[in-house]
This record gives structure tokens, C-alpha cells and sequence, in this order.
């Protein structure tokens, strides 16, 4: 596990999308996990510009998103299918075919589970996981307390994490109580993470994922035993670490 502290949300969101494009630029066809939320908008917006100032090219590349809320329709402003279209799928040119994210209103829930496991796996894996961080340290709706090697099921929201998430509704009542998520197994089957954190309100999440000892109270601790784990943040997120981390990884892609 790598920590890389850049100065600002922009320099954190430029550095996760070069790493992105340089996945896909080794392997047109790659497999990628991508995450919703405030968090990994800047490093779409950047994506976005790479492919329509500089040609990368998405046209073979396969995403998995991690989540999405049980009961909302895909065309709900506030489901993850709605976000993505808007904010990356629609300004690149990805093939809808490739695209897959988890359907919160099937009929059959825990089919569409299994099955969504099964075509990750068909597709040869995840070579590369964006991961953003809730406040209670939580990756995907992984809540505290779930199993590190849980696979994609659906979980029971923490009142934090719906918390969290009022400010995207008109009102608490109105965020769902249970979502679709990829598990931490399932994670953690992936070649290659990259973690995103901004902001002083991730700091205490952020040192605890960081250098705080691996449980599943705080899922994201999971990381640290990751071969091929990259977290990126900003100085305010990084504000609670007690040591000094640097500006730039190491490698800016993992073979």
C-alpha cells in the first residue's frame, strides 16, 4: 500500500486519472471498477478530457461500478446508473454493451449478485478498482462490521452513511435503506486499487485506513493488505496522519 498526499482536490484528481488512462492505454481491453459520489468527479471530468483533447480511447474497455441503491430506477437522479451516464459514459466513447452496473430494482436480487460476480469473472477480473471512503470508513456500502471477504450482496445502510447521503435527496426519509454493493472480496480480487479521499471530513477515516490496525469495523483498513494499493488525498484529508507521505507514487502503474 502506497499513500500519496497531493496539495490540492484537482492535483489528486489529474494523478487517479493518469493512472486510470495508463491502464488503459497498456490495455485497451481493461477491466475497470469505477465508484460513484463527490469524490471521483474530478477525476472523471479529467477522464473525460483526456479522451476529447488527447484520444484515449475507452471503446474496448469494460467497467463494473461497485454499487447502487436498492428501489431506485435507473433513470432516478440519484441512482448510480444515472450518475455515471452523466458524468463519464455519455462524453467518452465507451460501448453501452460493456457496461455494467448493479440493477437495484431486479426482481431477484441475490440472483443478480451471483451473476454480477460471474461476469467479472468471465471478463478475466478487475484490473483496476477506484475506491472512494465514507466517513465511517466504509468502501462501497461496505458498512463497519462487514466481512473482509465478502462477495456482492445487499447490505442494511448505516444512519451515517444515509446521513451522509441526505444532502443529494429532498430529505432523509427519501435515501434508501439498503443498496447493492461488491463486497470486500470481491475488492480485493482486483489487480490494482486506487483510494480517493478529500477534505478534512475523511481525515479520521483516512488515519485510521492508513495506519490504524486492519478490522472490519473500519472495512477500508482492508487495503493495507493489498499488494498493489494506491491512496490518494489532499492535504485537509491527510491532515490526521502521523507521518510524512510523499507527492508522487512511486510507480504510476502497477505491472
Amino acid at each position: 500500500m502506497e499513500v500519496v498526499v497531493k496539495d490540492s482536490y484537482e492535483e489528486m484528481s489529474k494523478l487517479s486519472a493518469e493512472m486510470i488512462a495508463e491502464v488503459i492505454r497498456r490495455k485497451p481491453r481493461a477491466v475497470l471498477g469505477l465508484a460513484t459520489g463527490s469524490t471521483p468527479l474530478g477525476t472523471y471530468k479529467e477522464l473525460v478530457r483526456l479522451h476529447q483533447q488527447e484520444g484515449l480511447d475507452f471503446s474496448r474497455a469494460i467497467t463494473f461500478n461497485l454499487d447502487e441503491y436498492v428501489g431506485l430506477t435507473h433513470d432516478h437522479p440519484q441512482s448510480y446508473h444515472f450518475f455515471m451516464w452523466e458524468n463519464l459514459f455519455k462524453q467518452i466513447n465507451i460501448n453501452a454493451k460493456n457496461v455494467h452496473i448493479p440493477d437495484g430494482t431486479a426482481k431477484d436480487i441475490p440472483g443478480f449478485c451471483r451473476w454480477y460476480e460471474e461476469q467479472i469473472v468471465k471478463t478475466g477480473g478487475l484490473d483496476l478498482q477506484l475506491l472512494g471512503i465514507g466517513g465511517n470508513g466504509h468502501i462501497a456500502f461496505n458498512e463497519p462490521g462487514s466481512s473482509l471477504g465478502s462477495r456482492t450482496r445487499v447490505k442494511t445502510l448505516d444512519d451515517k452513511t444515509r446521513q451522509d447521503n441526505a444532502r443529494f435527496f429532498r430529505s432523509l426519509n427519501e435515501v434508501p435503506k439498503y443498496a447493492m454493493t461488491m463486497g470486500i472480496g470481491t475488492i480485493m480480487d482486483a489487480r490494482q486499487l486506487i483510494l480517493l479521499a478529500n477534505g478534512a471530513g475523511k481525515a479520521e477515516a483516512i488515519a485510521k485506513t492508513c495506519e490504524g490496525p486492519i478490522t472490519a469495523i473500519v472495512p477500508a483498513t482492508i487495503v493495507q493488505l493489498h499488494p498493489k494499493a494506491t491512496i490518494i488525498v489532499d492535504k485537509p484529508a491527510a491532515s490526521k496522519l502521523s507521518r510524512e507521505y510523499p507527492a508522487e507514487p512511486r510507480i504510476l502503474v502497477l505491472a
